[in-house]
């Protein structure tokens, strides 16, 4: 007798699921006795392992959407949901550990320790998460390695090329196997070829799953994104196509 196989066909891949979801989000402060409104209600959804770039006028709004999407502040109305943890609403220890377990933080100027090694410095973004030494070497090996400096663990920032240190700042944001990426203007230190040699180093990271969200004034930067916004005047647009 013929088997006839009767499973269904398998369809088109779903959809990745959000990893932020903002609803009306808003972020007003005082700023030498003036109410400032940093964002205007803000709604805006971002899949797990999407790359996004955020460009903007300068007071436009891009770093306070970034310290939201970064645990780092809350909303003054509205939701912003990290995975399943509205950041609006959870308790200061949740917050923290949303940052020391889940968000990777790169910034244009660095940030390493002069005094430390990359290998050191690296190793600092482990601190919180309480591994044994270890394991935290074989992290730190395995991260430098990632971005292509497996022999330069010993070396201090002041040893290193401009390209050389983003790519210590890059290890030491993906040590702890974040869910995301976060990087203020990554590149704005650096000339084309460095930019370039960073930016597939992020691409990589991305190809392999790591949500990536790039602020950056460069449209070079931007180009390279799958989904690009514009920020201004507080209200979020998305450009990708435009």
């Amino acid at each position: 007798m013929t088997m006839i196989d009767t499973a269904p066909e398998a369809g088109p891949a779903l959809p990745a699921a959000p990893i932020y979801r903002l609803t009306g989000v808003t972020r007003t402060y005082e700023q030498k006795g003036r109410v400032v409104k940093a964002l205007t209600g803000v709604d805006l959804e971002i899949a797990a392992g999407d790359f996004v770039t955020i460009q903007g006028p300068t007071g436009g709004g891009k770093s306070t959407l970034l310290q939201l999407l970064g645990a780092l502040d809350r909303p003054s109305t509205g939701s912003v949901v990290i995975g399943e943890t509205d950041a609006a609403t959870a308790s200061n220890a949740e917050l923290g550990r949303l940052r020391a377990e889940e968000i990777g933080f790169v910034f244009q100027g660095f940030n390493l320790i002069p005094t430390l090694t990359a290998h050191e410095n690296v190793d600092m973004a482990l601190e919180p998460l309480g591994l044994s030494k270890a394991e935290r070497a074989e992290r730190v090996a395995e991260a430098l390695a990632h971005v292509g400096l497996a022999d330069r663990g010993d070396h201090r920032p002041g040893e290193l090329s401009g390209g050389q240190q983003q790519r210590v700042a890059i290890a030491r944001a993906i040590v702890k196997r974040p869910r995301v990426l976060l990087a203020d203007e990554p590149t704005g230190n650096l000339d084309e070829s460095m930019r370039d040699e960073i930016l597939t180093v992020l691409e990589a990271l991305g190809a392999e799953g790591l949500t990536l969200i790039v602020v950056t004034h460069d449209s070079a930067v931007a180009r390279r994104a799958r989904r690009r916004l514009r920020l201004e005047k507080g209200t979020v647009r998305d450009i990708t196509r435009a």
